[in-house]
């Protein structure tokens, strides 16, 4: 194995064959198996691993850096919620260090077990969490020691398995509340864009607006629901499969605005009009669905808003040693993506 420039932690993780969180622990000199950490130590070795410079010089203020760690920063809703954050941050003269982990379990672990390392004061988890018992075990054996030690954690979105500090939106609520909008308009044939099922968000926003669906004696068949990367291109594909085995649906629901884009596109693409052949609707209220033709009728998140509380969250010391849950609910804006069926 021959020694390479701009080599990285996952690099000597796939060299020792093991997890991105065990090879970040191994070098930072945290517990795992003698077995693992010489493997570890010993890919590092072979592939002249030496960490980042910078890393090493934010090491030395990480009294004053908080992590933040999110799905993926360059999706519009991650990006608000991280302005707020960096307001807060900021207004305290902080620093935030700021991870993508692109929806993938282990590397938000591993990034977790790195931030420990770095003996930040704060970590924040921004978004969905994974409905997987493995990943929910890994998640506490890190979190735990941190805040054994006085370390400080707050999410957004994480209500089921990690008992910390949480900014709920009101998902659920949300999703019902959507329903009860498009109903009144008069539509009673749904499809919807689901992200992928393991994450509690995709199972909060399908949940609540099926069981809407349901208490108006309205039926979401299995089949309607097309599940697909949380991203405009997932929306895309997911709105392509629906139509390429015959839409029957008046008004397509996207559980995030960003699939609600990739729907767009992919209507377009089929000759297709919204809301003249078929209505669409989001989550969220991203700035840019205002700007679309035709704006996205959505739920409003306040976005900003979710990030400047988790950060003050944060902050705050917790005396009651109590889990402090606080809940923002949306508001449906109906915008020119949905028509009255009949109209």
């Amino acid at each position: 194995m021959q020694p390479r420039a701009h080599v990285t932690l996952e690099d000597v993780a796939r060299a020792a064959d093991v997890s991105l969180a065990t090879a970040s622990r191994a070098l930072n000199g945290m517990r795992v198996t003698p077995h693992l950490r010489d493997r570890v130590l010993a890919a590092a070795a072979q592939l002249a691993y030496t960490p980042n410079a910078h890393a090493r010089a934010l090491a030395g203020a990480s009294h004053r850096t908080v992590g933040v760690i999110c799905h993926d920063v360059t999706d519009p809703y991650f990006a608000a919620v991280a302005g707020g954050v960096m307001r807060v941050a900021g207004a305290n003269d902080l620093l935030v260090m700021l991870a993508s982990t692109f929806r993938d379990p282990e590397r938000e672990i591993a990034y977790v077990s790195m931030l420990r390392a770095e003996r930040a004061p704060a970590i924040l988890l921004i978004g969905s969490g994974f409905e997987d018992t493995r990943w929910e075990r890994a998640m506490e054996a890190e979190l735990k020691p941190y805040l054994d030690g006085g370390g400080r954690v707050a999410v957004v979105s994480r209500h089921r398995s990690l008992k910390v500090d949480s900014v709920l939106p009101e998902n659920r609520a949300g999703a019902a509340a959507m329903a009860r909008a498009l109903l009144e308009l008069g539509h009673r044939r749904f499809a919807v864009l689901s992200g992928p099922r393991a994450l509690t968000t995709v199972i909060d926003r399908l949940g609540g607006f099926r069981d809407e669906l349901a208490a108006a004696g309205v039926t979401l068949d299995p089949a309607d629901v097309v599940e697909g990367p949380f991203t405009r291109d997932g929306g895309y594909q997911a709105m392509t499969d629906l139509l390429t085995r015959g839409l029957d649906a008046t008004c397509v629901f996207a559980v995030t605005d960003v699939m609600a884009i990739g729907a767009y596109a992919a209507l377009r693409d089929h000759g297709l009009s919204v809301p003249g052949d078929v209505s669409v609707a989001g989550f969220d209220d991203i700035p840019i669905v205002r700007d679309l033709t035709p704006p996205l009728t959505t739920v409003a998140l306040p976005l900003r808003e979710i990030g400047e509380k988790v950060m003050e969250l944060a902050l705050t010391e917790n005396t009651t040693r109590r889990r402090r849950i606080l809940r923002l609910s949306g508001e449906v804006v109906l915008r020119a993506s949905t028509a009255k069926v009949g109209a």
